[in-house]
């Protein structure tokens, strides 16, 4: 069932790619949202997540501190593909949920940890080719307030 609501920047949800063309994402699959629209709430920005590590990690790829997904286990390394930025509508994306007692369904939201959230935005940069910034400004939609993060030194 397609989001009636916009999620927040951290939020992971599900996002079916269905009817995207290769070697585009052409399947079901976890993403993280980088940022809502603010013009159109019904777009958000997203970010792949896969549990196939890259051959060679590059820095736009960042692996999360944990599975965030409900029932992961500890073995199974995320590895967002921070190169593969995406705005979609609402209607591709679904929430995660848990199977109740009762064999229902429970609608849960994740997010990721903050830290995990920082890397990512930094490898979108570096995807972006937007490397050679000293700062890329980060602007909280909770609160208006813009702040600046510095970039690690890439080999």
């Amino acid at each position: 069932m397609p989001l009636l609501y916009q999620p927040r920047s951290g939020e992971i949800v599900r996002c079916d790619f269905h009817g995207m063309i290769e070697p585009e994402m052409i399947k079901k699959r976890d993403v993280v949202v980088l940022t809502p629209n603010k013009r159109n709430r019904r777009l958000v920005t997203i970010i792949p997540l896969s549990t196939t590590a890259p051959t060679v990690p590059q820095p736009y790829h960042h692996e999360l501190s944990q599975d965030p997904r409900p029932g992961a286990t500890a073995m199974c390394s995320v590895w967002a593909k921070c190169d593969m930025v995406y705005t979609v509508s609402l209607g591709r994306l679904e929430s995660h949920y848990i199977r109740t007692r009762r064999g229902g369904r429970q609608t849960i939201r994740l997010k990721l940890p903050d830290r995990d959230f920082t890397a990512i935005r930094l490898a979108v940069a570096n995807a972006l080719n937007l490397g050679d910034n000293s700062i890329v400004p980060v602007k909280d939609f909770e609160s208006g307030s813009v702040s600046a993060l510095k970039q690690p030194e890439w080999p």
